[in-house]
């Protein structure tokens, strides 16, 4: 089964801008009883006037009822930002096919991949009912992104064409043009990422906070009072969309922020000027509210075995399984099983970027990356942990996707200690302790020191496994665990030789989609993160790439963005895909396993089965949360104002 195969098996529901039909296009739109008050108060236009002129159209199998309010369980207080991923309300987002359709934008038009029209909707507005048009985006790109106050780096490395900024030309309140003088491929998945790149932001009420239009008296008494240290940095603050944590600023989201963190309940309400709605005119989202109780990450999977909330995936883990299907039992809620788009569930990462020199110097041989993937017995770890549902081999791209060849899953995964002894001995580290364990070139005994996040114990069981069987090629380990701040940190400073995260988001790319995470881009891939660093400050910090198969990779990336065509694309994939796989930069295990999916009992236009993927889809995002109801509406929690 391929991947558009797959994807259109789900097909419960699709959303596209389709023909205006109905109610809707006799333009009689239903605003939600949610805020009859405010309308009658005067506090709130009428529904006709809330809406674009041509608001995007929902189609769904199961059209719903507006009220009710969606509980989620959350580690953190920061993870208000989720709610901007599952939201999903993107200028271009992708449909369950994987391609790349307007949403915020009435239309767009693209030619020669580096010349963009953008088109947005008439009369759309941001959630506190200003006006939404292209000043949004001239104030974020003029008086933000070329702010040295505001981004001392300069605009995003994503709209940058081999340091080539895009000209941006303002036709009028509804239409912006950038263009390169060649193609930027990256420009629009970007635009469609689950923590996607802004390019507006709510003008009317940043100006408030930017030196060029604020009053300077009361910009100073605001900078005094916030405590932060400049009128840039308040700003930053008050203006992060993707954070998610000031309820002042406004959004273009189903569900505006109410109660803020820090708090243990934060509450989300919906935006009056929210720019879709239903066949019927029925404006999105369907619930009222969504309620993130917080709460400490191991209680996550107890707490939604007792009921405690409404939709669930994040924080739960396969191990969890077994017990929340006996919890099923209760009635409260269906357990669901997704498919997981990573490329493996757990994958190590030698750190090429080590400071111990001699450990560096080992991790950056291909043998030694080959001799300890040989030396993984992943049938074990699949059957041991996974009940053998998951699929053996390397971290790479998997079956979905149409770029899968089955030797990239296949290449240096075997379990074959013999081959990975020889291997080890033909770079000479022959030498061994009294424990029969190897030894570095210095002397030092040859035990890998794996850091890792601390979250599960599934990591900890499938490390240990492979200890077991690293024990065989005289190599030790041990595991060093922290929290994900320490864990990120540690590696980024070189301070970590070998590292245990997951596999890579995107298993299932099609041509046109970033193959950024197969090559040196960013300091947050876990096994160069000072090559992704230097590349990613155009050379201010991090370290220049000097291992030349590293370096092929970021040419063939280079390659493929400037490319102006799918084929030309599929062909530089490959490449990279090939590359990757001969190289082991990642040692993958285990993929394709299971990700529960808790589903309250009442709840509608969930599909059963779906694809997790974080990149893309957003993962909830993909299935359009403000189409999610529930047939007997609950309870609403308390909120100060529904009104921003």
């Amino acid at each position: 089964m391929n991947r558009m195969t797959l994807t259109a098996a789900l097909a419960a529901f699709v959303f596209a801008l389709v023909p205006q039909a109905g109610a809707a296009e006799a333009g009689g739109y239903i605003s939600p009883p949610f805020f009859a008050a405010d309308e009658a108060a005067g506090e709130l236009p009428p529904i006709a006037e809330r809406l674009p002129e041509n608001p995007a159209i929902a189609a769904m199998n199961e059209p719903g009822s507006q009220g009710g309010e969606l509980r989620m369980l959350m580690a953190s207080p920061k993870d208000s930002r989720i709610l901007v991923a599952y939201s999903y309300a993107r200028l271009v987002g992708y449909d369950r096919d994987y391609k790349l359709v307007a949403d915020l934008l009435e239309s767009y038009d693209v030619v020669e991949g580096r010349i963009f029209t953008f088109h947005l909707r008439k009369g759309h507005k941001w959630s506190n009912g200003k006006d939404f048009t292209t000043e949004d985006f001239r104030f974020w790109w003029e008086d933000v992104a070329n702010n040295e106050e505001l981004m001392p780096a300069g605009p995003p490395k994503t709209l940058l064409v081999e340091g080539e900024a895009p000209k941006v030309e303002i036709i009028d309140e509804t239409t912006i043009r950038y263009s390169w003088s060649k193609p930027n491929t990256e420009f629009l998945p970007a635009l469609a990422a689950a923590g996607p790149l802004y390019i507006y932001a709510p003008s009317k009420y940043l100006k408030k906070f930017h030196a060029k239009y604020a009053d300077a008296a009361e910009l100073e008494a605001a900078v005094k009072d916030s405590g932060q240290p400049s009128w840039g940095a308040l700003l930053n603050r008050r203006g992060n969309q993707y954070r998610n944590d000031n309820p002042k600023l406004p959004t273009l989201d189903p569900w505006v922020l109410r109660i803020k963190p820090p708090a243990d309940r934060l509450v989300f309400v919906r935006n009056p000027y929210y720019y879709r709605v239903d066949l019927k005119g029925q404006q999105l989202p369907y619930l009222d509210q969504v309620v993130f109780d917080i709460t400490e990450g191991k209680l996550i999977p107890a707490k939604a075995g007792a009921g405690e909330t409404d939709l669930q995936a994040r924080y739960i883990r396969f191990d969890n399984y077994t017990f929340l299907k006996q919890s099923e039992k209760s009635g409260r809620f269906k357990l669901n099983l997704w498919d997981d788009s990573r490329g493996s569930n757990f994958a190590l990462y030698p750190n090429l970027n080590a400071n111990d020199e001699a450990w560096r110097a080992i991790n950056r041989d291909v043998r030694f990356r080959r001799a300890l993937s040989l030396a993984i017995d992943r049938h074990e770890i699949n059957q041991a942990i996974y009940y053998g549902l998951g699929k053996e081999g390397a971290n790479t791209v998997q079956a979905l996707s149409p770029l899968y060849k089955p030797h990239y899953q296949t290449a240096w995964s075997s379990y074959d200690t013999s081959t990975a002894n020889r291997l080890l001995d033909e770079m000479g580290l022959t030498a061994r302790d009294d424990e029969d364990f190897r030894l570095l070139p210095d002397g030092r005994r040859m035990t890998i020191i794996v850091d890792t996040a601390g979250e599960s114990t599934e990591e900890s069981d499938i490390l240990e496994l492979i200890k077991d069987t690293w024990r065989e090629i005289g190599i030790d380990m041990f595991v060093k665990p922290s929290q994900r701040e320490v864990f990120r940190d540690r590696i980024f400073a070189g301070d970590s030789i070998m590292s245990v995260f997951f596999g890579v988001d995107n298993s299932l790319p099609t041509a046109d989609m970033s193959p950024q995470e197969f090559a040196p881009f960013t300091q947050q891939q876990l096994m160069w993160p000072k090559w992704g660093q230097y590349l990613e400050t155009a050379g201010k910090n991090g370290t220049e790439i000097d291992l030349p198969e590293a370096q092929k990779l970021a040419d063939h990336f280079k390659a493929w963005r400037e490319a102006t065509d799918t084929d030309t694309r599929a062909a530089i994939w490959g490449d990279i895909l090939q590359l990757w796989s001969e190289q082991v930069y990642s040692i993958g295990t285990v993929a394709n396993i299971p990700q529960p999916v808790v589903v309250a009992s009442g709840m509608h236009n969930i599909p059963e089965k779906g694809i997790w993927s974080w990149e893309p889809g957003a993962h909830f995002g993909l299935y359009k949360p403000d189409t999610f109801w529930q047939d007997k509406p609950k309870e609403l929690s308390p909120v100060e104002s529904r009104l921003q």
